[in-house]
């Protein structure tokens, strides 16, 4: 009476198909680009190198979180629209909103006449800033001085409070998140 001698050959080889099979489909997702990380950022983020001093130019709010929009030549429409959904858009933060100051950049082309009944804070821009925010974007500054979210130019006013809004919500994130400012 004696029993035959089972091989263990299939329960370690079922073994390790459970341990090297997600090991290598994890290695052929990732390498054929099949899997697309989720952001919560509804803003561009930009490049890390991009601050105040790489585009030579002196931060004129040190140690504050900002809010940037560059005034171009004619404020028409879009830019009304831009400087009202600014201006909401800190208001919008409540409590956090003194950590946040709005700068309008100004250049020599600038219509600062649309500026005359808004409470914004001026500062100029050297040409490298003019160029980098030709396009009519909202960009949002650290505290620290690094460029870090851009919110490019949207047509119609619907799209102006959509995005007004993702400023708001990628701000409160920012503003919870951040040790200084």
């Amino acid at each position: 009476m004696n029993s035959p001698k089972k091989s263990g050959k299939k329960p370690l080889l079922i073994l390790l198909l459970v341990f090297i099979l997600p090991v290598v489909a994890a290695k052929i997702v990732l390498s054929l680009d099949l899997y697309q990380g989720g952001a919560t950022n509804k803003g561009e983020l930009l490049t890390t190198g991009t601050s105040y001093s790489s585009l030579a130019m002196e931060n004129p709010k040190p140690k504050e979180w900002q809010l940037l929009y560059l005034l171009p030549e004619n404020c028409e429409q879009v830019c009304q629209d831009r400087l009202y959904i600014l201006q909401q858009s800190r208001v919008a933060l409540g409590r956090e909103q003194d950590r946040v100051h709005t700068l309008i950049l100004v250049n020599d082309k600038s219509d600062t006449s649309a500026l005359s009944n808004s409470p914004f804070e001026t500062a100029k821009a050297n040409s490298q800033m003019s160029e980098m925010l030709s396009q009519q974007q909202m960009i949002i500054v650290d505290p620290l001085g690094s460029l870090v979210m851009r919110y490019p130019s949207v047509s119609g006013r619907d799209e102006q409070i959509i995005q007004g809004k993702s400023l708001v919500s990628d701000l409160r994130k920012m503003l919870k998140l951040s040790r200084v400012g």
